[in-house]
């Protein structure tokens, strides 16, 4: 691969600016290439600004068509209809589960390589890619024209300090077929606000699992004495304790905080693919023999229900 525009696709961008993550998304795709980026949404100024401090060079627009209220096909259409405009070496979207459907989709109308879960990426358009709940780590390329990479939040370490772009606005508009047969979203809730950092952008996490048996009071009492996002565990939520949009894992969110503090989790492997690339972990659970232990930098053999409290009391006493 040359230096060859990289596309970065981005789903609704926020009137007030991109998510942290799709900011990241951009500077990922920076290590490849020049950056064009797609937003799926009419972008306002502000967000345009934003996106051209982090390198744009241009910003394509689904024109007139309203993308947001429809699910994954439509939007595949109308990338596929910016990348004949942009004619990009790569098309780099979030590994989320509709980014990677919107890959794969895509993948099959460009005849292109699809690299999923990769976690960094290296000029000439070589993508680390996590295998097995993240046991192995290979390096993959696609040796098509053109490469559709999924990428996992937090990869753009290694990314060009960001360079002010052009970020051009340019409307493409969306193939007149593409709403044909199309699942369109009818109605949306907004979720409840708790005051704690969305899970994917926190640079801390108190995350709680089968050990909580269902209460997760000492989880959420110390992420709130550190500013903390909550997450949980696949048993945790399978369980009904707490919703699913907190689960980190193979299945869940995969986040990289600055801590990751893991309370009554067994540390299995799905629960490892989520969150191994966070700077610190530290473990506290009763059983010393845990997995959890393995990939720990601190472990507390403990009850979390007693060393938890603890903690939060020493922390709300520290800031007073």
């Amino acid at each position: 691969m040359t230096a060859s525009t990289v596309l970065v696709y981005l789903d609704v961008v926020p009137a007030e600016g991109p998510h942290k993550t799709q900011l990241e998304l951009v500077s990922a795709g920076r290590i490849l290439g020049p950056v064009a980026v797609a937003v799926a949404n009419e972008p306002s100024e502000t967000a345009v600004a934003q996106l051209a401090e982090h390198g744009a060079e241009a910003v394509y627009t689904p024109g007139s068509a309203d993308l947001s209220g429809f699910l994954v096909a439509p939007k595949a259409a109308w990338l596929a209809a910016v990348v004949a405009t942009a004619q990009p070496a790569a098309v780099v979207v979030d590994n989320s589960f509709e980014g990677k459907e919107i890959a794969a989709r895509l993948g099959v109308r460009l005849s292109a390589g699809v690299v999923t879960d990769v976690v960094a990426l290296e000029a000439g358009g070589i993508a680390h890619k996590s295998v097995l709940a993240g046991s192995y780590e290979v390096r993959a390329r696609a040796t098509s024209q053109i490469a559709v990479l999924a990428v996992k939040g937090h990869a753009a370490e290694g990314a060009p300090a960001p360079t002010p772009g052009a970020a051009s606005v340019q409307a493409v508009e969306v193939p007149g077929d593409a709403f044909t047969n199309a699942a369109r979203i009818t109605a949306r809730a907004e979720r409840p606000k708790t005051g704690r950092p969305e899970l994917t952008e926190a640079s801390i996490i108190v995350a709680g699992g089968r050990g909580t048996d269902g209460d997760f009071t000492p989880i959420e009492e110390l992420a709130d004495a550190l500013g903390a996002a909550v997450g949980a565990s696949r048993a945790a939520t399978d369980a009904g304790w707490i919703g699913h949009d907190f689960q980190v894992g193979q299945t869940g969110k995969t986040v990289s905080p600055q801590l990751y503090i893991s309370a009554g989790i067994s540390g299995a492997i799905q629960q490892k693919a989520g969150m191994q690339t966070s700077k610190v972990i530290v473990a506290v659970n009763s059983d010393p023999e845990s997995p959890v232990f393995e990939i720990a930098d601190f472990g507390v053999v403990g009850d979390l229900f007693k060393v938890l409290p603890q903690a939060t009391e020493e922390i709300k006493r520290r800031r007073g």
